[in-house]
Protein backbone atom coordinates (compact mmCIF):
# COMPACT_ATOMS: atom_id res chain seq x y z
CA UNK A 1 0.00 0.00 0.00
CA UNK A 2 1.23 3.37 -1.05
CA UNK A 3 0.82 5.66 2.23
CA UNK A 4 2.31 8.88 0.53
CA UNK A 5 4.13 10.79 -2.13
CA UNK A 6 6.61 13.85 -0.95
CA UNK A 7 8.46 15.94 -2.95
CA UNK A 8 11.05 17.59 -0.73
CA UNK A 9 15.01 19.13 -0.38
CA UNK A 10 18.24 17.25 -0.09
CA UNK A 11 17.72 18.68 3.31
CA UNK A 12 14.64 17.27 4.19
CA UNK A 13 11.95 20.07 3.83
CA UNK A 14 9.25 18.73 2.47
CA UNK A 15 7.88 21.27 -0.52
CA UNK A 16 5.08 19.38 -1.20
CA UNK A 17 3.05 15.72 0.29
CA UNK A 18 0.11 13.66 -0.44
CA UNK A 19 -1.70 11.12 1.73
CA UNK A 20 -3.02 8.19 0.12
CA UNK A 21 -5.08 6.62 3.13
CA UNK A 22 -5.80 8.04 6.49
CA UNK A 23 -3.70 9.28 9.05
CA UNK A 24 -2.93 12.18 11.39
CA UNK A 25 -0.80 15.06 10.62
CA UNK A 26 1.73 14.49 13.33
CA UNK A 27 1.95 11.01 11.67
CA UNK A 28 3.00 11.76 8.42
CA UNK A 29 5.31 14.96 9.35
CA UNK A 30 6.99 12.40 11.86
CA UNK A 31 7.67 10.19 8.57
CA UNK A 32 8.88 12.40 6.64
CA UNK A 33 10.81 14.32 9.66
CA UNK A 34 12.82 10.98 9.89
CA UNK A 35 13.45 10.25 6.17
CA UNK A 36 16.89 13.12 6.23
CA UNK A 37 17.65 10.98 9.22
CA UNK A 38 17.58 7.44 7.73
CA UNK A 39 20.65 8.83 4.70
CA UNK A 40 23.69 7.46 4.86
CA UNK A 41 26.27 8.02 2.28
CA UNK A 42 27.65 5.32 0.04
CA UNK A 43 24.75 3.86 -0.42
CA UNK A 44 23.67 2.52 -3.93
CA UNK A 45 20.40 1.91 -3.43
CA UNK A 46 17.30 4.27 -3.54
CA UNK A 47 15.31 2.49 -0.66
CA UNK A 48 15.56 2.59 3.51
CA UNK A 49 13.49 0.80 5.66
CA UNK A 50 12.33 1.22 9.12
CA UNK A 51 10.59 -0.99 11.48
CA UNK A 52 6.95 0.07 10.15
CA UNK A 53 7.57 1.46 6.47
CA UNK A 54 9.67 1.42 3.56
CA UNK A 55 11.03 5.01 2.24
CA UNK A 56 11.64 4.41 -2.15
CA UNK A 57 12.93 8.12 -3.19
CA UNK A 58 14.55 8.97 -7.02
CA UNK A 59 16.80 12.10 -6.82
CA UNK A 60 15.87 15.09 -8.85
CA UNK A 61 18.49 17.36 -9.01
CA UNK A 62 18.60 19.17 -6.19
CA UNK A 63 15.30 17.20 -5.17
CA UNK A 64 13.90 13.97 -4.01
CA UNK A 65 11.09 12.21 -5.31
CA UNK A 66 9.80 10.30 -2.20
CA UNK A 67 6.72 7.32 -1.41
CA UNK A 68 6.45 5.59 1.74
CA UNK A 69 4.92 2.15 2.06
CA UNK A 70 4.16 -0.21 4.09
CA UNK A 71 7.08 -3.14 4.28
CA UNK A 72 5.06 -5.42 2.89
CA UNK A 73 4.24 -3.55 -0.82
CA UNK A 74 6.09 -4.98 -3.82
CA UNK A 75 9.11 -3.11 -3.99
CA UNK A 76 9.12 -3.85 -7.94
CA UNK A 77 5.88 -1.85 -8.11
CA UNK A 78 6.64 0.72 -5.94
CA UNK A 79 10.06 1.72 -8.27
CA UNK A 80 7.73 1.78 -11.28
CA UNK A 81 4.68 3.69 -9.40
CA UNK A 82 8.01 6.09 -8.54
CA UNK A 83 9.30 6.88 -12.79
CA UNK A 84 5.88 7.69 -13.32
CA UNK A 85 6.12 10.13 -10.52
CA UNK A 86 9.26 11.42 -11.57
CA UNK A 87 7.97 11.98 -15.15
CA UNK A 88 4.56 13.64 -14.04
CA UNK A 89 6.87 16.76 -12.27
CA UNK A 90 8.57 17.61 -15.44
CA UNK A 91 5.39 17.80 -17.19
CA UNK A 92 3.62 20.45 -14.65
CA UNK A 93 7.08 22.56 -13.55
CA UNK A 94 9.21 24.38 -15.53
CA UNK A 95 12.22 23.84 -13.51
CA UNK A 96 13.09 21.28 -10.96
CA UNK A 97 13.52 24.18 -7.82
CA UNK A 98 11.26 24.76 -5.11
CA UNK A 99 9.88 28.20 -6.24
CA UNK A 100 8.16 26.24 -9.09
CA UNK A 101 6.80 23.41 -7.62
CA UNK A 102 5.32 25.52 -5.01
CA UNK A 103 3.91 27.17 -7.88
CA UNK A 104 2.50 24.29 -9.65
CA UNK A 105 1.42 22.39 -6.34
CA UNK A 106 -2.18 22.03 -7.17
CA UNK A 107 -1.81 20.56 -10.62
CA UNK A 108 0.71 18.31 -8.90
CA UNK A 109 -1.16 16.60 -6.59
CA UNK A 110 -4.16 16.50 -9.40
CA UNK A 111 -2.16 14.57 -11.10
CA UNK A 112 -0.82 12.43 -7.43
CA UNK A 113 -4.51 11.72 -7.45
CA UNK A 114 -4.59 10.38 -11.01
CA UNK A 115 -1.82 7.87 -10.27
CA UNK A 116 -3.02 6.38 -6.84
CA UNK A 117 -6.43 5.67 -5.97
CA UNK A 118 -6.89 4.78 -1.70
CA UNK A 119 -3.04 3.54 -1.43
CA UNK A 120 -3.12 1.47 -4.47
CA UNK A 121 -1.69 2.60 -8.03
CA UNK A 122 -4.23 3.11 -11.00
CA UNK A 123 -3.37 1.28 -14.13
CA UNK A 124 -2.76 4.71 -15.98
CA UNK A 125 0.03 6.16 -18.11
CA UNK A 126 1.61 9.50 -18.64
CA UNK A 127 -0.64 11.03 -21.81
CA UNK A 128 -3.70 9.72 -19.58
CA UNK A 129 -2.95 12.07 -16.74
CA UNK A 130 -2.35 14.95 -18.59
CA UNK A 131 -6.19 14.25 -20.37
CA UNK A 132 -7.37 13.44 -16.78
CA UNK A 133 -6.14 16.31 -15.00
CA UNK A 134 -6.76 18.90 -17.89
CA UNK A 135 -10.73 18.39 -17.72
CA UNK A 136 -11.54 19.05 -21.53
CA UNK A 137 -15.04 19.10 -21.96
CA UNK A 138 -17.00 18.96 -25.35
CA UNK A 139 -20.14 19.73 -23.82
CA UNK A 140 -18.56 22.73 -21.87
CA UNK A 141 -16.83 24.16 -25.43
CA UNK A 142 -20.66 23.86 -27.10
CA UNK A 143 -22.06 25.53 -24.58
CA UNK A 144 -19.52 28.62 -24.47
CA UNK A 145 -19.96 28.84 -28.23
CA UNK A 146 -23.41 29.09 -27.98
CA UNK A 147 -23.12 31.66 -25.42
CA UNK A 148 -21.07 33.53 -27.50
CA UNK A 149 -23.25 33.49 -30.96
CA UNK A 150 -26.18 34.97 -28.01
CA UNK A 151 -23.67 37.74 -27.01
CA UNK A 152 -22.83 39.13 -30.62
CA UNK A 153 -26.58 38.68 -31.36
CA UNK A 154 -27.51 40.72 -28.25
CA UNK A 155 -24.91 43.25 -29.25
CA UNK A 156 -25.94 43.75 -32.65
CA UNK A 157 -29.51 44.00 -31.92
CA UNK A 158 -28.42 46.85 -29.50
CA UNK A 159 -26.45 48.52 -32.11
CA UNK A 160 -29.56 48.03 -34.78
CA UNK A 161 -31.74 49.90 -32.28
CA UNK A 162 -29.61 52.46 -31.64
CA UNK A 163 -29.20 52.91 -35.28
CA UNK A 164 -32.89 53.19 -35.69
CA UNK A 165 -33.46 55.82 -32.37
CA UNK A 166 -29.97 58.03 -34.35
CA UNK A 167 -32.54 58.18 -37.74
CA UNK A 168 -35.02 58.78 -35.79
CA UNK A 169 -33.45 61.84 -33.78
CA UNK A 170 -31.98 63.24 -37.45
CA UNK A 171 -35.46 63.05 -38.93
CA UNK A 172 -36.79 65.10 -35.88
CA UNK A 173 -33.78 67.48 -36.52
CA UNK A 174 -34.63 67.68 -40.03
CA UNK A 175 -38.05 68.75 -39.66
CA UNK A 176 -37.40 71.40 -37.23
CA UNK A 177 -35.13 73.29 -39.66
CA UNK A 178 -31.80 75.03 -39.19
CA UNK A 179 -33.97 77.88 -37.24
CA UNK A 180 -35.03 75.58 -34.73
CA UNK A 181 -31.48 74.59 -34.16
CA UNK A 182 -30.66 77.58 -33.43
CA UNK A 183 -33.10 78.97 -31.59
CA UNK A 184 -33.36 75.62 -29.34
CA UNK A 185 -30.35 77.07 -27.32
CA UNK A 186 -27.04 75.25 -28.87
CA UNK A 187 -24.29 77.02 -28.94
CA UNK A 188 -22.38 76.70 -32.19
CA UNK A 189 -18.61 75.64 -32.34
CA UNK A 190 -17.82 72.98 -29.52
CA UNK A 191 -20.45 70.66 -28.41
CA UNK A 192 -20.28 67.76 -24.79
CA UNK A 193 -24.34 67.12 -25.11
CA UNK A 194 -23.92 64.23 -27.84
CA UNK A 195 -20.61 62.12 -27.07
CA UNK A 196 -19.89 62.45 -23.46
CA UNK A 197 -16.48 64.27 -23.97
CA UNK A 198 -15.81 67.35 -25.58
CA UNK A 199 -14.76 67.66 -29.49
CA UNK A 200 -16.09 69.75 -32.33
CA UNK A 201 -19.17 69.22 -33.21
CA UNK A 202 -20.66 68.96 -36.56
CA UNK A 203 -21.57 71.95 -38.97
CA UNK A 204 -25.55 71.91 -37.61
CA UNK A 205 -24.42 73.01 -34.69
CA UNK A 206 -22.47 75.90 -36.13
CA UNK A 207 -25.48 76.27 -38.91
CA UNK A 208 -27.93 76.56 -36.48
CA UNK A 209 -26.17 79.51 -34.49
CA UNK A 210 -26.21 81.44 -37.89
CA UNK A 211 -29.23 80.80 -39.00
CA UNK A 212 -31.21 83.19 -37.75
CA UNK A 213 -30.19 86.05 -39.63
CA UNK A 214 -31.36 84.05 -43.07
CA UNK A 215 -35.36 84.31 -41.71
CA UNK A 216 -37.09 85.57 -44.26
CA UNK A 217 -38.54 89.09 -43.01
CA UNK A 218 -42.22 88.16 -43.83
CA UNK A 219 -42.00 85.69 -40.85
CA UNK A 220 -42.82 86.99 -37.40
CA UNK A 221 -40.26 87.44 -34.69
CA UNK A 222 -40.33 84.25 -32.30
CA UNK A 223 -41.35 85.02 -28.79
CA UNK A 224 -39.69 83.70 -25.62
CA UNK A 225 -42.54 81.33 -24.94
CA UNK A 226 -45.17 79.84 -27.44
CA UNK A 227 -43.07 78.78 -30.17
CA UNK A 228 -40.44 77.84 -28.48
CA UNK A 229 -42.03 75.32 -26.68
CA UNK A 230 -42.18 72.72 -28.82
CA UNK A 231 -38.35 73.62 -29.95
CA UNK A 232 -37.94 72.82 -26.38
CA UNK A 233 -39.67 69.46 -26.32
CA UNK A 234 -37.70 67.96 -29.47
CA UNK A 235 -34.61 68.64 -27.62
CA UNK A 236 -35.32 67.03 -24.81
CA UNK A 237 -36.87 64.06 -26.80
CA UNK A 238 -33.37 63.44 -28.80
CA UNK A 239 -31.83 63.51 -25.47
CA UNK A 240 -33.68 60.56 -24.14
CA UNK A 241 -31.60 58.02 -26.70
CA UNK A 242 -29.62 56.89 -24.26
CA UNK A 243 -32.20 56.07 -21.90
CA UNK A 244 -33.93 54.39 -24.47
CA UNK A 245 -30.58 52.25 -25.23
CA UNK A 246 -30.53 51.42 -21.60
CA UNK A 247 -34.17 50.36 -21.21
CA UNK A 248 -33.56 47.78 -24.15
CA UNK A 249 -30.19 46.43 -22.69
CA UNK A 250 -32.16 45.90 -19.49
CA UNK A 251 -34.56 44.10 -21.12
CA UNK A 252 -32.12 41.84 -22.78
CA UNK A 253 -30.28 41.53 -19.12
CA UNK A 254 -33.39 40.42 -17.56
CA UNK A 255 -33.97 37.80 -20.06
CA UNK A 256 -31.02 36.44 -18.86
CA UNK A 257 -28.30 37.87 -22.02
CA UNK A 258 -24.82 38.84 -20.48
CA UNK A 259 -24.00 41.86 -22.19
CA UNK A 260 -21.06 44.34 -22.37
CA UNK A 261 -20.97 47.94 -21.53
CA UNK A 262 -20.72 49.76 -24.72
CA UNK A 263 -20.63 53.30 -23.70
CA UNK A 264 -18.34 55.37 -25.21
CA UNK A 265 -17.28 56.58 -21.62
CA UNK A 266 -13.83 57.76 -21.29
CA UNK A 267 -12.13 54.13 -19.78
CA UNK A 268 -11.85 54.36 -15.80
CA UNK A 269 -8.37 55.03 -14.75
CA UNK A 270 -5.60 56.69 -16.13
CA UNK A 271 -7.66 58.30 -19.18
CA UNK A 272 -10.24 60.16 -16.81
CA UNK A 273 -7.37 61.67 -14.23
CA UNK A 274 -5.77 63.20 -17.09
CA UNK A 275 -8.87 64.20 -19.04
CA UNK A 276 -10.25 66.13 -15.81
CA UNK A 277 -6.61 67.17 -14.66
CA UNK A 278 -7.26 69.00 -18.81
CA UNK A 279 -10.21 70.18 -18.67
CA UNK A 280 -9.66 72.08 -15.56
CA UNK A 281 -6.44 73.41 -17.16
CA UNK A 282 -9.11 74.35 -20.02
CA UNK A 283 -11.28 76.04 -17.79
CA UNK A 284 -8.18 78.13 -15.82
CA UNK A 285 -7.09 79.29 -19.04
CA UNK A 286 -10.86 80.42 -20.23
CA UNK A 287 -11.02 81.58 -16.84
CA UNK A 288 -7.78 84.30 -16.88
CA UNK A 289 -9.17 85.39 -19.74
CA UNK A 290 -10.69 89.32 -19.78
CA UNK A 291 -13.31 89.01 -22.54
CA UNK A 292 -14.85 92.02 -24.24
CA UNK A 293 -17.86 92.70 -26.33
CA UNK A 294 -16.58 91.22 -28.80
CA UNK A 295 -14.65 87.51 -28.33
CA UNK A 296 -12.93 85.72 -30.57
CA UNK A 297 -12.02 81.95 -29.30
CA UNK A 298 -9.59 79.57 -31.40
CA UNK A 299 -9.32 75.86 -30.84
CA UNK A 300 -7.09 73.43 -31.41
CA UNK A 301 -7.52 69.58 -30.61
CA UNK A 302 -5.14 67.26 -31.35
CA UNK A 303 -5.31 63.44 -31.93
CA UNK A 304 -2.50 61.60 -32.44
CA UNK A 305 -0.99 57.80 -32.25
CA UNK A 306 2.45 56.76 -32.15
CA UNK A 307 4.10 53.55 -32.89
CA UNK A 308 6.54 52.52 -29.92
CA UNK A 309 9.27 52.08 -32.63
CA UNK A 310 8.37 54.69 -34.10
CA UNK A 311 6.19 56.20 -36.73
CA UNK A 312 2.84 57.90 -37.09
CA UNK A 313 -0.20 55.51 -36.54
CA UNK A 314 -2.96 58.61 -36.98
CA UNK A 315 -2.31 62.37 -36.63
CA UNK A 316 -5.16 64.84 -37.12
CA UNK A 317 -5.73 68.38 -35.91
CA UNK A 318 -9.37 69.87 -35.98
CA UNK A 319 -9.98 73.42 -35.24
CA UNK A 320 -12.86 76.14 -34.65
CA UNK A 321 -13.22 79.90 -34.45
CA UNK A 322 -15.68 81.13 -32.64
CA UNK A 323 -16.94 84.52 -32.53
CA UNK A 324 -19.53 85.61 -29.49
CA UNK A 325 -20.88 88.96 -29.81
CA UNK A 326 -22.09 90.61 -26.36
CA UNK A 327 -23.38 94.49 -27.70
CA UNK A 328 -25.92 94.69 -30.14
CA UNK A 329 -24.56 97.77 -31.56
CA UNK A 330 -21.40 95.73 -32.54
CA UNK A 331 -23.25 93.12 -34.56
CA UNK A 332 -22.33 94.19 -37.93
CA UNK A 333 -18.61 93.98 -38.23
CA UNK A 334 -15.89 91.93 -39.85
CA UNK A 335 -12.68 89.96 -38.75
CA UNK A 336 -9.14 90.52 -40.50
CA UNK A 337 -7.40 86.97 -40.29
CA UNK A 338 -3.55 86.04 -40.63
CA UNK A 339 -3.41 82.61 -42.44
CA UNK A 340 0.46 82.18 -42.19
CA UNK A 341 0.03 78.26 -42.77
CA UNK A 342 2.49 76.64 -44.69
CA UNK A 343 1.41 72.96 -43.78
CA UNK A 344 -1.92 72.61 -46.33
CA UNK A 345 -4.62 72.83 -43.84
CA UNK A 346 -8.22 72.71 -44.79
CA UNK A 347 -10.64 75.50 -44.33
CA UNK A 348 -14.04 75.96 -44.07
CA UNK A 349 -16.04 78.57 -43.48
CA UNK A 350 -20.05 78.40 -42.62
CA UNK A 351 -22.44 78.76 -45.05
CA UNK A 352 -23.67 81.92 -43.72
CA UNK A 353 -19.85 83.19 -44.49
CA UNK A 354 -19.19 85.52 -47.37
CA UNK A 355 -16.35 82.82 -48.89
CA UNK A 356 -15.09 84.77 -51.82
CA UNK A 357 -14.00 87.78 -49.26
CA UNK A 358 -12.38 85.19 -47.32
CA UNK A 359 -10.53 83.33 -49.46
CA UNK A 360 -9.23 87.03 -51.46
CA UNK A 361 -8.88 88.78 -48.64
CA UNK A 362 -8.90 85.82 -45.22
CA UNK A 363 -11.91 88.11 -43.66
CA UNK A 364 -14.63 86.90 -41.98
CA UNK A 365 -18.25 88.47 -42.85
CA UNK A 366 -21.45 87.67 -43.69
CA UNK A 367 -22.83 87.56 -46.81
CA UNK A 368 -25.49 89.89 -46.43
CA UNK A 369 -24.04 92.90 -44.83
CA UNK A 370 -27.46 94.02 -43.95
CA UNK A 371 -27.76 91.18 -40.95
CA UNK A 372 -26.07 91.59 -38.01
CA UNK A 373 -24.28 88.66 -36.35
CA UNK A 374 -26.66 86.94 -33.25
CA UNK A 375 -25.59 87.89 -29.82
CA UNK A 376 -24.81 86.22 -27.02
CA UNK A 377 -23.96 83.05 -28.88
CA UNK A 378 -20.99 81.39 -29.30
CA UNK A 379 -21.00 81.02 -33.12
CA UNK A 380 -18.35 79.21 -35.21
CA UNK A 381 -17.69 80.96 -38.06
CA UNK A 382 -14.66 79.27 -39.59
CA UNK A 383 -12.90 75.38 -38.89
CA UNK A 384 -9.90 74.00 -39.99
CA UNK A 385 -8.62 70.29 -40.67
CA UNK A 386 -5.32 68.87 -41.06
CA UNK A 387 -4.33 65.20 -41.02
CA UNK A 388 -0.80 63.82 -41.72
CA UNK A 389 1.58 60.69 -41.62
CA UNK A 390 5.06 62.80 -41.47
CA UNK A 391 6.32 62.82 -38.21
CA UNK A 392 7.57 65.93 -38.87
CA UNK A 393 4.05 67.44 -37.75
CA UNK A 394 3.88 65.85 -34.30
CA UNK A 395 4.59 68.12 -31.45
CA UNK A 396 5.95 66.33 -28.95
CA UNK A 397 7.64 62.95 -29.18
CA UNK A 398 7.83 60.68 -26.42
CA UNK A 399 10.62 57.66 -26.85
CA UNK A 400 10.15 54.25 -24.39
CA UNK A 401 13.07 51.87 -24.03
CA UNK A 402 12.05 49.38 -21.80
CA UNK A 403 14.66 46.62 -21.17
CA UNK A 404 14.71 43.22 -19.81
CA UNK A 405 16.98 43.40 -16.43
CA UNK A 406 17.26 39.55 -16.40
CA UNK A 407 16.29 39.38 -13.13
CA UNK A 408 12.69 38.58 -14.21
CA UNK A 409 11.91 42.46 -14.40
CA UNK A 410 12.51 45.82 -16.76
CA UNK A 411 14.81 48.87 -16.68
CA UNK A 412 12.67 51.27 -18.11
CA UNK A 413 13.84 55.09 -19.57
CA UNK A 414 11.25 57.24 -21.02
CA UNK A 415 12.15 60.42 -22.77
CA UNK A 416 10.55 63.80 -24.29
CA UNK A 417 11.50 66.15 -26.69
CA UNK A 418 9.97 69.27 -27.92
CA UNK A 419 9.51 69.39 -31.72
CA UNK A 420 7.01 72.13 -32.35
CA UNK A 421 8.97 74.97 -30.29
CA UNK A 422 6.93 77.61 -31.12
CA UNK A 423 4.51 75.68 -28.91
CA UNK A 424 4.85 76.01 -24.75
CA UNK A 425 2.47 73.30 -23.47
CA UNK A 426 1.42 73.11 -20.34
CA UNK A 427 0.33 70.51 -17.08
CA UNK A 428 1.83 67.85 -19.80
CA UNK A 429 1.01 64.24 -17.94
CA UNK A 430 2.47 61.40 -19.05
CA UNK A 431 0.99 58.09 -17.98
CA UNK A 432 2.56 55.07 -18.03
CA UNK A 433 0.67 51.59 -17.66
CA UNK A 434 2.54 49.21 -15.00
CA UNK A 435 2.19 45.76 -13.96
CA UNK A 436 -0.92 44.74 -11.18
CA UNK A 437 0.47 45.16 -8.22
CA UNK A 438 4.17 46.41 -8.86
CA UNK A 439 5.69 49.15 -7.42
CA UNK A 440 8.07 51.04 -10.14
CA UNK A 441 11.87 52.10 -8.20
CA UNK A 442 12.55 55.67 -9.93
CA UNK A 443 16.11 56.57 -10.24
CA UNK A 444 16.17 59.48 -12.05
CA UNK A 445 13.61 61.55 -13.06
CA UNK A 446 12.58 65.79 -14.81
CA UNK A 447 9.39 67.57 -12.91
CA UNK A 448 7.36 65.06 -10.66
CA UNK A 449 5.86 61.66 -10.48
CA UNK A 450 3.04 59.81 -8.32
CA UNK A 451 2.57 56.10 -8.64
CA UNK A 452 -1.32 55.50 -8.40
CA UNK A 453 -1.29 51.54 -6.91
CA UNK A 454 -5.45 51.55 -7.39
CA UNK A 455 -4.88 52.34 -11.37
CA UNK A 456 -1.91 50.54 -11.80
CA UNK A 457 -0.28 53.71 -13.43
CA UNK A 458 2.77 55.93 -12.80
CA UNK A 459 2.03 59.64 -13.69
CA UNK A 460 4.93 61.95 -14.73
CA UNK A 461 4.00 65.37 -14.54
CA UNK A 462 6.00 68.19 -16.14
CA UNK A 463 4.83 71.49 -15.77
CA UNK A 464 6.31 73.37 -18.87
CA UNK A 465 7.92 72.06 -21.89
CA UNK A 466 9.14 74.90 -24.37
CA UNK A 467 11.93 75.97 -26.25
CA UNK A 468 14.23 76.70 -23.29
CA UNK A 469 13.26 73.17 -21.81
CA UNK A 470 12.05 70.88 -24.91
CA UNK A 471 13.79 67.69 -23.57
CA UNK A 472 14.17 65.83 -20.32
CA UNK A 473 13.93 62.05 -19.21
CA UNK A 474 13.06 59.53 -16.67
CA UNK A 475 13.99 56.15 -15.58
CA UNK A 476 12.71 53.66 -13.00
CA UNK A 477 12.67 49.80 -13.02
CA UNK A 478 10.30 47.08 -12.23
CA UNK A 479 10.18 43.35 -10.92
CA UNK A 480 7.69 40.59 -12.49
CA UNK A 481 7.46 42.88 -15.75
CA UNK A 482 8.09 42.47 -19.44
CA UNK A 483 8.30 45.77 -22.42
CA UNK A 484 5.01 45.07 -23.65
CA UNK A 485 3.77 46.02 -19.88
CA UNK A 486 4.33 49.73 -20.58
CA UNK A 487 1.92 50.64 -23.22
CA UNK A 488 0.21 51.63 -24.46
CA UNK A 489 1.48 55.24 -22.63
CA UNK A 490 -0.83 58.52 -22.91
CA UNK A 491 -0.23 62.02 -23.18
CA UNK A 492 -1.86 65.15 -22.01
CA UNK A 493 -1.58 68.66 -22.46
CA UNK A 494 -2.75 71.97 -22.74
CA UNK A 495 -1.23 75.30 -24.71
CA UNK A 496 -2.27 78.94 -25.35
CA UNK A 497 -0.08 78.96 -28.19
CA UNK A 498 -2.80 77.17 -31.01
CA UNK A 499 -0.99 74.67 -33.75
CA UNK A 500 -3.09 76.37 -36.78
CA UNK A 501 -0.70 79.39 -37.82
CA UNK A 502 -4.28 81.17 -38.17
CA UNK A 503 -4.66 84.64 -35.69
CA UNK A 504 -6.86 87.43 -35.28
CA UNK A 505 -5.31 90.67 -37.04
CA UNK A 506 -8.24 93.03 -36.18
CA UNK A 507 -11.87 93.41 -36.05
CA UNK A 508 -13.37 96.55 -38.12
CA UNK A 509 -17.23 97.60 -38.18
CA UNK A 510 -18.98 96.97 -41.85
CA UNK A 511 -19.83 100.64 -42.26
CA UNK A 512 -17.26 102.61 -42.03
CA UNK A 513 -14.45 99.59 -41.34
CA UNK A 514 -13.56 101.33 -37.97
CA UNK A 515 -11.35 99.42 -35.52
CA UNK A 516 -13.76 97.41 -32.39
CA UNK A 517 -11.90 96.71 -29.32
CA UNK A 518 -11.98 92.46 -29.11
CA UNK A 519 -10.20 89.83 -26.79
CA UNK A 520 -8.95 86.96 -28.32
CA UNK A 521 -8.67 83.46 -26.67
CA UNK A 522 -6.49 80.33 -27.99
CA UNK A 523 -6.52 76.97 -26.73
CA UNK A 524 -4.69 73.87 -27.90
CA UNK A 525 -5.75 70.39 -25.91
CA UNK A 526 -5.27 66.76 -26.57
CA UNK A 527 -8.31 64.44 -27.10
CA UNK A 528 -6.47 61.38 -27.40
CA UNK A 529 -2.32 61.29 -28.07
CA UNK A 530 -0.84 57.80 -27.13
CA UNK A 531 2.26 55.57 -28.14
CA UNK A 532 1.05 51.99 -28.61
Amino acid sequence: VLIAAAVCTKNGKVILSRQFVEMTKARIEGLLAAFPKLMTAGKQHTYVETDSVRYVYQPMEKLYMLLITTKASNILEDLETLRLFSKVIPEYSHSLDEKEIVENAFNLIFAFDEIVALGYRESVNLAQIKTFVEMDSHEEKVYQAVRQTQEREARQKMREKAKELQRQRMELTKRGGPSMSGMGGRSGGFSTDSYGSSGISSSDSASGALGAPSIEHDHKPMSSKGPQKPVSRNALKLGGKSKDVDSFVDQLKSEGEKIANLAPAIAAGGNSAAASASAAAKAKISADIHTESVHLKMEDKLVVRLGRDGGVQQFELSGLLTLRITDEKLGFIKVQLANNDTQGIQLQTHPNVDKELFKSRAIIGLKNPAKPFPLNTDVGVLKWRFVSQDESAIPLTINCWPSDNGEGGCDVNIEYELEAQHLELQDVTILIPLPVNVQPSVAEYDGTYNYDARKHVLQWHIPIIDAANKSGSMEFSCNASIPGDFFPLQVMFISKTPYAAISAVDVVQVDNNDSVKFSNETILFVEKYEIV
